[in-house]
């Protein structure tokens, strides 16, 4: 996820985690073009697999902003591409 850096970004002041500061957490950092490109792909994915959908769809429902439903499916189709390329790496590394 470094490399998207699609986490929110922690402000290193008195008034971070205080309590006292309200407003939004900017997501930025990594590499602008892989990330467009990862919402791009996201938001086809999730008109066409049902759990994205329905993911999407408890986000819309709860009154959640563009960018946060944006950024949340990115993470989470992130997270399965992972898990797909690690078990294509335990399974071709065992095939020899």
């Amino acid at each position: 996820m470094t490399v998207l850096d699609c986490t929110p970004e922690v402000r290193h002041d008195n008034y971070s985690d205080s309590g006292k500061r309200k407003g939004k957490r900017p997501t930025r950092g990594g590499r602008a073009g892989v990330r467009s490109i990862l919402f791009l792909v996201a938001a086809t994915a999730a008109r066409y697999d049902k759990s994205l959908k329905d993911f999407r769809n408890r986000l819309v429902a709860a009154g959640k902003e563009k960018m946060v439903i944006r950024i949340a499916l990115a993470r989470k189709l992130l997270v399965r591409l992972n898990a797909k390329a690690r078990d294509a790496r335990t399974t071709y590394a065992n095939a020899t």
